[in-house]
């Protein structure tokens, strides 16, 4: 995986897009992006236009072991990460599974598909119950006991599905992509699978093989947990998963107003992305970057090109192309008083930081945090709970006080109360082929997104503003 391109002045960025675009022009892929409507298997349709992936041979390769079933519930790797859904799954797709199939899809299992194990599935209506947070929201159940090293305990559970306990909390997330993993900082919402933090200082790069052993526990827990395997399978296979995905790039490649997104000097598109620069602390916020760099808000530079004034008003392709480009100055500038988050406010012992979405979003062109930061933005919040998800009751054993979340999140892993409600952030490239947002899909759209910010941080965007970041957060 290549990771050469860095943010530059525009001159360069301009020659770096025409280098790459030169490069890549022979490969098989570039060549299907020219027409992505024309029988390319490399792209897919979303809401905002076409999402494509790349990868080094410009073909997906459907005999690798990521599409083979090694369990007893008929799952494989894309029963749960389709191509077409950016690498994830979402509610629509599944509802048409549904609908094929009868609800008898493989996804459709008790085991972690059904909002409980012990859920009716004898019949078409009582699976449309049984699964309806996975038809409705995208969301996996994942089993996970109170640690026994926990600083809190468990004093109240309001499941409606009448399973929940000490035992085995019911904690709904979605599935994340399994693509773009080269930057990944953490493997899974609440980092359990990763092998080891991927901490700076790095010697100008990725630990990759701490980034493979993240992944293949990743995939060995999956296939003996998601697909019930009766025992482990064999390093070869996991190897060829690790492999697959880790060469997996995706991207939004046009944009049904604004166009193709690598063009006019733009350097939208998972070609280009391939290429992007990256290593653990690149622009971090807090001051890890090992370059001894200080953090630059401009942390999107993809767009930059499209910000002209004279042309944005032109035709209906130069104005979409305007919007995504305020959109992205506002991504990086737009200020924020950031407050209240743990893992973040309380880390750097400032109660207020006068920030921007880049803030915690600083890996450039990338859009995750470049080093890991676990972060609680209040998703899981009692306040943001609604009836279709279990609510928990904590207390902290030291000192009483009491807490009330939808899921512990990282606190699941570590036990820690200061834990409670902390979650990664996501790569953001690809977002439009992927709804719902958030780890329980609580935004349909991309528009909740923004709502979400603009209330919980008070920003008091406009209309116009709110519809130009969506636009620059499509084009991703």
């Amino acid at each position: 995986m290549s990771t050469l391109y860095a943010t530059r002045p525009a001159a360069t960025r301009r020659l770096a897009a025409t280098l790459a675009a030169l490069l890549l022009g022979a490969s098989a892929a570039h060549a299907q992006q020219a027409n992505p409507a024309r029988g390319n298997p490399l792209a897919s349709p979303d809401d905002s236009g076409w999402v494509q992936t790349t990868t080094p041979t410009g073909r997906i390769d459907h005999n690798n072991a990521f599409f083979q079933g090694f369990g007893s519930n008929g799952r494989t790797c894309d029963s749960c990460h389709r191509q077409a859904q950016g690498w994830s799954v979402t509610p629509q797709e599944l509802r048409q599974r549904f609908a094929r199939t009868s609800g008898m899809d493989p996804i459709f299992a008790p085991v972690d598909g059904a909002v409980s194990p012990l859920a009716d599935v004898s019949s078409v209506e009582a699976r449309r119950s049984a699964y309806a947070l996975l038809l409705n929201r995208g969301l996996i159940r994942i089993g996970m006991p109170i640690p026994p090293n926990a600083q809190f305990r468990l004093d109240g559970v309001d499941d409606p599905y009448g399973y929940a306990s000490a035992h085995e909390l019911s904690l709904f997330r979605r599935p994340l992509p399994s693509t773009n993993l080269i930057w990944l900082t953490a493997v899974m919402w609440d980092a359990r699978e990763t092998f080891t933090p991927f901490n700076p200082p790095m010697d100008a790069g990725i630990d990759l093989q701490d980034l493979r052993s993240s992944l293949a526990q990743q995939a060995r827990n999956a296939i003996l947990g998601h697909e019930q395997a009766a025992r482990a399978p064999s390093d070869a296979i996991i190897d060829s998963i690790v492999e697959f995905e880790l060469h997996l790039v995706t991207a939004q490649m046009d944009d049904k107003a604004a166009g193709r997104l690598n063009e006019a000097d733009a350097l939208g598109g998972p070609a280009i992305l391939a290429l992007q620069r990256f290593w653990i602390g690149i622009n971090d916020t807090l001051g890890n970057d090992p370059t001894g760099d200080a953090f630059d808000e401009n942390a999107m530079h993809l767009f930059d090109n499209w910000d002209d004034p004279g042309r944005s008003g032109r035709d209906r392709r130069g104005r979409a192309r305007a919007a995504i480009a305020r959109g992205e100055k506002l991504f990086n500038a737009m200020r924020m008083n950031i407050t209240g988050v743990a893992g973040l406010n309380d880390v750097t012992g400032k109660a207020l930081i006068r920030g921007s979405c880049s803030s915690c979003h600083n890996a450039p062109n990338i859009g995750n945090h470049s080093v890991a930061l676990p972060v609680n933005i209040g998703i899981a919040d009692a306040s943001r709970r609604t009836p279709d998800l279990p609510l928990y009751t904590l207390t902290n054993l030291a000192t009483g006080k009491r807490v009330q979340t939808t899921d512990p999140g990282l606190a699941m892993i570590t036990g820690k109360w200061s834990d409670i409600g902390k979650f990664k952030g996501p790569i953001l490239r690809g977002l439009a082929a992927r709804a719902p947002y958030f780890h329980n899909g609580s935004a349909a759209t991309l528009g909740d997104v923004v709502n979400f910010y603009d209330t919980r941080f008070q920003i008091h965007m406009s209309a116009q503003q709110k519809r130009d970041l969506v636009a620059f957060l499509s084009a991703l």
